[in-house]
């Protein structure tokens, strides 16, 4: 197997193989990565699919979560729970209100997971964070700040239909009236979804003490992209997060016999959904977006039925505001051009947005000038939890190369040299930012 091509979920791992989406194999820098990953590896992980189903406040979720409470007392560290569940491993400090504001140093990510993901997106970022303090302390870097890990909590979003709520929340971007409000597919509530895995769902809410603690955060990812590869270099530095959003679109038509119901009667909302998922797919060509009608759901959804409603959700994202805007208001007329042809009521709701996110541009060049200046800067269509809170703190992203660009996915990758590389350079961040 070489190191460009993408190892098997089932394929073992070894010190002379390169990284599967399974493990990335060791580092040899304190703390073995590779033992993490090992430890991490089966948690939530389908065995037909190989991809991961690690859902916020699931039996997963909690898993994930007594792992990363282990890592850090394994290490030392104080273990601290926020209001909304997020968790923090702290080096120099007993918890945030021993910290001076704007003193901490933070690095970590997240731990769920997209429906059947990969296993890099966001893991690899908390592994590197433990491990990268492995590393400083095996360098014998001395401290002069406060070092924090965290590991924010449903950040994909695949539970309860909106990103980030962790991060969100503790920035105040997301009301806890309307936190209350969101429901999974089962009708379970957020509330009620943190109280069967032993949380108190009434102490959620912004979190500005803490954050005010927080000096700089830097998030590693891998890259959801073919960036770095093309450039061949095995690390970046985030310029800049494009605007991105959610809506729902409701196609309302009329049940029918599928057998018995003329092609000329028929108010089937199914053929207006479909020929909004290819404008959507041309309206983004055209303008250098993306578009993605990713979810779907069919009422009555029976085979011999015509639906009464079809229910379908765009994700959209351009590297500008204006470019977003037209081309979701070209998708949604559209959408209502086609319903009026086939006797179809069509209603587009927004259910989340993210504006522009351009990291500081202080925090961004030091990254630089502490990684030698000559780290690819590229921007990324996909959200993060260092985008939700750049309005609240300084924040910046580290890319490690993906060979595929594949995301979201069992076939997500990383090679066990790019891993390491991606450890190092966060270990020589946090030492120029947080030690003497």
């Amino acid at each position: 197997m070489s190191p460009d091509s993408p190892a098997s979920p089932d394929s073992p791992a070894s010190p002379d193989s390169p990284a599967s989406p399974n493990s990335p194999g060791p580092v040899g820098t304190g703390s073995s990565f590779h033992e993490m990953w090992r430890d991490l590896r089966p948690i939530g992980r389908d065995a037909d699919s190989g991809g991961y189903r690690r859902f916020a406040w699931s039996g997963a979720d909690t898993d994930c979560r007594a792992w990363f409470q282990a890592q850090a007392t394994s290490r030392g560290l104080a273990y601290e729970l926020d209001r909304n569940g997020n968790q923090w491993a702290w080096l120099g400090a007993r918890d945030h209100r021993d910290v001076a504001p704007g003193e901490a140093v933070v690095t970590g990510s997240h731990l769920d997971s997209v429906p059947d993901g990969g296993a890099f997106d966001g893991p690899l970022g908390v592994v590197s964070a433990f491990a990268a303090l492995d590393e400083l302390r095996r360098r014998g870097a001395e401290f002069a700040k406060p070092v924090a890990v965290v590991n924010f909590g449903d950040e994909e979003g695949a539970r309860f239909g909106l990103a980030c709520v962790g991060s969100r929340l503790a920035a105040g971007q997301l009301t806890v009236e309307a936190a209350h409000r969101l429901r999974d597919g089962d009708g379970t509530s957020l509330p009620r979804a943190m109280e069967r895995a032993g949380y108190d769902p009434e102490a959620i809410g912004p979190d500005p003490e803490r954050l005010a603690r927080v000096g700089a955060f830097v998030e590693l990812h891998v890259e959801q992209g073919r960036a770095l590869d093309l450039s061949g270099d095995p690390v970046g530095i985030a310029s800049a997060i494009w605007p991105h959003g959610r809506w729902r679109f409701d196609f309302r038509g009329e049940a029918n016999h599928a057998g018995t119901t003329r092609i000329e009667d028929r108010r089937d909302p199914m053929l207006t959904y479909a020929n909004t998922v290819l404008a959507a797919r041309k309206k983004a060509a055209l303008a250098g977006a993306l578009a993605t009608f990713g979810k779907v759901s069919v009422e009555p959804n029976g085979v011999n039925a015509i639906p009464s409603l079809v229910r379908g959700w765009l994700d959209s994202r351009a590297a500008d505001q204006a470019t977003l805007d037209t081309v979701v208001a070209e998708i949604e007329r559209a959408a209502v051009e086609r319903g009026q042809r086939d006797g179809v009521d069509v209603r587009m709701v927004r259910e989340s947005f993210t504006p522009v996110v351009e990291f500081e541009h202080a925090l961004r060049d030091e990254l630089g000038r502490i990684l030698g200046g000559a780290r690819p800067v590229l921007g990324t269509g996909a959200g993060h939890d260092a985008g939700i809170l750049s309005g609240t703190v300084p924040t910046a992203m580290l890319f490690v190369r993906n060979p595929t660009g594949v995301s979201h996915s069992p076939a997500e990758h990383a090679t066990e040299d790019d891993c390491v590389a991606g450890v190092h350079a966060l270990a020589d961040v946090l030492e120029g930012l947080a030690c003497a």
